[in-house]
């Protein structure tokens, strides 16, 4: 049975049920899965006040290497975050017919992992507890924040990317949160009805829903943008080997595209499997991310090479002292790096059986994001453990510290998505529905495609 079939079978209510199941039924693997991820996400946490009681002797930092583990997982966190807002973004734009089971999951996953993202910057701090100093406010002291500081650009940029990603989501969730207030009794009802803040189906609140979601969307990509090229530049301004290089701004963009479409592919992947989503999540869908993500790999590979071309030519001494160590002392993780980045997923996305694959485009997605982190290590460790002073070269390794930040980052960022999915929907149900609306499979010789079967309400006036 195809998905349109089975969509219309279940009629409306029976949509909203099916794409509501994980609100309305709480099973025991919910809770054990809530269960478990909040015991590790409060370990980290607790490790995080023994790291205040005790200070960052206890992480591997040390002269000349001082961002570690924690500026690694906040660059690789902020730019899992990118693909999502921006799949999202793009999809509405250009009214992609098969966005809608995408959308809100990628526009979730953009504001948790900006929320896990944005916390590493604030735990790097020697005195954490004096983080209000990077906030420009009337003070007794009298003094201003250091417009210089990279903790400056990182505290705005997050800051001002998680408010719009947060109203980005939220804004999408109207229609939804309206229809599970009609469903919904007790102090679920109640939390629904502020929610939905008025919002009653009525033809001029739709016509006003559209007009801002496009309106949205187009804002939203810019700054998604303008952030990870800020997080760029607080490498990009220093004038440390591997770092001074203008390439950066578009190089730190294309990664952060990378990994968040791997990211999403993930993310999908799970929800298909565990809320029984396969007549909404199809394979179609995993084959257009695989798509994406193969142009993306092609584009991310330019950019690496185009950066080490230039540093091979030039044979600058402190830049190529910093390129032959990834072939001794960085040859493990620049192996990882370049295997899981470019020489698996370029030719395993290039065929159509892995890309129609939800295993194999699961299993690509999670290796890219290995790739990724690994990436984002080179990026930050060798550059500054070989500076242009080579009496003071040292080596980095985290320690079991930092080791459970990397794991309490993964589950803090997997729980807000538990906790998510039992409070709201999981799908843009409003979406799905308008697009079974105003679409019908025709069949175009021996292919049968979705296409349009109604017009939009002014069209052809």
């Amino acid at each position: 049975m195809s998905e349109r079939h089975h969509l219309e079978r279940q009629g409306e209510g029976g949509l909203y049920e099916t794409l509501s199941r994980s609100n309305l039924v709480t099973t025991k693997g919910w809770y054990a899965a809530a269960g478990v991820l909040f015991a590790l996400t409060a370990a980290a946490v607790g490790v995080f006040l023994y790291m205040m009681a005790t200070g960052l002797g206890v992480t591997g930092l040390s002269r000349p290497v001082m961002w570690g583990t924690m500026i690694i997982l906040f660059v690789f966190w902020i730019g899992l975050s990118h693909s999502g807002t921006l799949i999202s973004a793009i999809l509405r734009i250009t009214q992609a017919g098969w966005r809608a089971p995408v959308l809100r999951g990628a526009e979730a996953m953009t504001v948790f992992a900006l929320m896990v993202g944005g916390l590493f910057p604030l735990m790097h701090l020697g005195r954490n507890w004096r983080f209000y100093y990077m906030i420009p406010y009337p003070n007794e002291r009298m003094l201003w924040p250091n417009f210089r500081s990279p903790l400056l650009w990182d505290m705005v940029a997050i800051s001002t990317y998680l408010t719009g990603s947060i109203l980005f989501l939220y804004f999408g969730m109207i229609p939804d949160l309206a229809a599970a207030r009609d469903h919904a009794t007790g102090w679920r009802k109640k939390l629904y009805t502020f929610l939905a803040a008025g919002f009653r189906g009525s033809h001029s609140e739709w016509r006003r829903y559209h007009v801002a979601s496009t309106l949205f969307a187009v804002l939203i990509i810019p700054v998604a943008v303008s952030v990870h090229s800020i997080v760029s530049w607080d490498f990009a301004m220093a004038m440390v080997p591997g770092w001074h290089s203008t390439i950066f701004a578009p190089y730190f963009v294309a990664g952060a595209i990378y990994s968040g479409i791997a990211g999403v592919i993930t993310v999908m992947a799970f929800l298909r499997r565990v809320f029984r989503l396969e007549h909404f999540l199809t394979v179609r869908h995993f084959d257009n991310l695989g798509k994406l993500l193969l142009t993306m790999t092609l584009i991310w590979g330019y950019f690496y090479f185009s950066e080490f071309l230039t540093t091979w030519y030039s044979r600058l001494p402190e830049d190529w002292e910093l390129i032959s160590s990834y072939g001794t002392h960085y040859l493990p993780l620049f192996l990882v790096m370049l295997t899981c980045n470019f020489l698996i997923p370029l030719p395993a996305l290039c065929l159509s059986k892995v890309r129609r694959s939800i295993p194999a485009m699961f299993a690509v997605s999670l290796v890219v994001n290995v790739g990724m982190f690994a990436e984002r290590a080179l990026i930050v460790v060798p550059s500054l453990a070989r500076r242009n002073d080579p009496s003071v070269w040292l080596g980095y390794f985290p320690t079991w510290v930092e080791i459970s930040y990397i794991v309490g980052s993964v589950s803090m960022f997997a729980l807000l998505y538990v906790l998510f999915s039992k409070l709201l929907p999981v799908m843009a149900i409003s979406d799905i529905k308008e697009h079974l609306f105003r679409t019908t499979d025709r069949s175009i010789g021996a292919a049968t495609v979705p296409s349009v079967a109604q017009e939009e309400e002014g069209e052809g006036e």
